[in-house]
């Protein structure tokens, strides 16, 4: 066992390289997979939709909020991998009394890219990781000098209306696609829609994630702010800081 850091400053213990992993986190949980774990990931949410095969070749543990604790027991685990924001701090502690649980902490691409690193770093695959962030880097760099989109209000819930505010990763990939954010607020604010109609933002994007929205979503939001630009977007791109990144970058120049 090795003495390693997470991103939350905690001190875990891990085996040199572990071959029974369980993630809690659906963009980790890609990034593992792109990271060439594939035998060695044992356990994933049911939000873990990427990649779509281990869905049938993984064991399901719960979701990210709640796990069956029983099924984690069985699978014993060698390490777990979570997020802070992700995950409920109440079952992290509880699995942290009796497996090494590394939890990331993400606002920004570059929190995203450490991330990388890291997980590679206590998984066994630095040079996959490295490999990946350089790609990150790359794609990103080809788009810094995206045009500027105007102000933006970006949604990610519909029942109460709640939106992305400056302190969240989402707000800093908005940055990275050339939006400005309409919104003062941190984490995520619960908008009226009067509010809404009088922040007039230049944009609004409707998330494909958590919420689903859809064309009746975008259908009553024209009719409130019918001078705005009104999209559905994919959540995914915004929202996943694991080796997703590399297509966001891509599908925000097509914006």
């Amino acid at each position: 066992m090795r003495k390693v850091m997470d991103q939350m400053g905690r001190s875990v213990n891990v085996p040199e390289f572990p071959q029974r992993i369980i993630s809690i986190v659906p963009s980790q949980t890609e990034l593992l997979y792109d990271l060439g774990l594939d035998n060695e990931v044992v356990g994933i949410t049911k939000f873990c939709i990427h990649p779509e095969d281990w869905r049938k070749s993984k064991t399901i543990v719960g979701g990210t909020k709640q796990v069956h604790f029983d099924l984690i027991d069985e699978l014993k685990p060698d390490l777990i991998i979570g997020n802070k924001e992700e995950n409920e701090e109440g079952f992290i502690k509880q699995l942290s009394e009796k497996y090494p649980v590394w939890m990331s902490d993400v606002f920004t691409l570059d929190d995203a890219l450490e991330m990388i690193e890291m997980i590679g770093d206590i998984t066994g695959r630095s040079r996959n990781a490295e490999g990946i962030v350089v790609d990150v880097l790359v794609a990103f760099e080809e788009i810094k000098e995206l045009p500027n989109k105007g102000s933006v209000v970006y949604l990610i819930w519909n029942d109460p209306i709640m939106a992305v505010g400056k302190s969240a990763f989402i707000n800093d990939m908005l940055k990275k696609a050339g939006f400005d954010n309409a919104l003062s607020e941190h984490r995520y604010p619960e908008l009226s829609i009067e509010r809404l109609i009088e922040l007039k933002p230049d944009q609004l994007l409707l998330s494909s994630e958590p919420f689903p929205f859809k064309e009746k979503h975008l259908a009553y939001f024209s009719k409130a702010l019918p001078k705005t630009k009104i999209s559905i977007v994919d959540g995914g791109m915004f929202s996943w800081y694991g080796s997703r990144l590399i297509k966001s970058a891509e599908y925000f120049k097509g914006l």
